[in-house]
C-alpha cells in the first residue's frame, strides 16, 4: 500500500511518515502542494494525507485538480481549520474525510485504515458475518448471537456493535464512534455514547462469557479479542 503525504509542517510530515511506515505503508511526503499534485497525478497510490493549507497550490486545489482529472483514489484532508462550514467544502470538493488538527494518532490509523477497505470494496461475502471471541454477527439478517444465545439489539446498539467488530483490538475514540453511528460532530459535553455502550454491554456480556468491551479512560473503547 502506497500512501501520500502532502504537508508542509515538517515535524508532523515527518511524524507521519515515521507511523505510517511502522504500520507497513509504503510512504511519501512532499511539502507543497504543486508537488504533491504532479506526484498524484503521476504515481500510484492507495491514498493521499492532505494538509488543507499548503504553499504553491493549497490542498482544496489539489483536491479538485485530481478529481477533474478522474483520480478517484481516497483523500484525507487535514486541516486546523475546523468550522463546519471547512468540513463540508473540504467533503463537496471530494474529500473521502477530513481530520482537525491536533489529532490522536490512533484516530489517524483508524480513518486511513477505512478508506483502504472502502477503496478495496470490502463489502464481500466474507464481511457479511462478523465473529470476535463467541460472540457472532450476521450482517445481512441483522442478528447477533453470544455462544448460542441470540441478542436483541436496538438499530443504534447494533450499529455501534457492528464498529466495536470491525476494530476489535484497536482502540475506537468517543469522536470517532459519534461520527460513525450518530453522524453528527462530537459534543463532549453529552454521555450518549456512554450510556449506549453501558446497555450493549449488559445485552453482550452474559453470565459465563467473558467481558469483551473494554473502557479505555480518557480516550474510548475496545472490543477485546479473546
Amino acid at each position: 500500500m502506497r500512501i501520500l503525504i502532502v504537508e508542509d509542517d515538517l515535524t508532523t510530515q515527518q511524524f507521519l511518515q515515521r507511523a505510517l511506515s511502522e504500520q507497513g505503508y509504503q510512504v511519501d511526503a512532499v511539502s507543497d502542494g504543486q508537488e504533491g499534485l504532479f506526484l498524484a497525478l503521476e504515481q500510484d497510490y492507495q491514498l493521499i494525507v492532505l494538509d488543507r493549507m499548503l504553499p504553491k497550490l493549497d490542498g482544496l486545489t489539489v483536491l479538485s485538480t485530481l478529481r477533474n482529472a478522474n483520480k478517484h483514489l481516497p483523500v484525507l484532508i487535514l486541516s486546523a481549520l475546523d468550522s463546519v462550514d471547512e468540513r463540508v467544502k473540504g467533503l463537496r470538493e471530494g474529500g473521502d474525510d477530513y481530520l482537525v488538527k491536533p489529532f490522536a494518532l490512533a484516530e489517524l490509523l483508524v480513518r486511513i485504515e477505512i478508506l483502504l477497505q472502502r477503496q478495496r470494496g470490502q463489502t464481500e461475502p466474507s464481511l457479511n458475518k462478523l465473529q470476535v471471541a463467541d460472540l457472532s454477527m450476521d450482517l445481512l439478517a441483522r442478528r447477533v448471537w453470544r455462544g448460542q444465545q441470540e441478542i436483541q439489539l436496538q438499530p443504534k446498539e447494533f450499529k455501534l456493535l457492528r464498529y466495536l467488530m470491525e476494530h476489535a483490538g484497536q482502540v475506537v475514540t468517543r469522536t470517532l464512534l459519534f461520527e460513525a453511528v450518530w453522524n453528527y460532530d462530537f459534543d463532549p459535553q453529552t454521555n450518549v455514547i456512554d450510556v449506549h455502550v453501558a446497555r450493549l454491554r449488559k445485552k453482550v456480556e452474559l453470565d459465563g462469557h467473558s467481558p469483551l468491551l473494554e473502557t479505555v479512560r480518557g480516550v474510548g473503547y475496545r472490543m477485546v479479542e479473546k
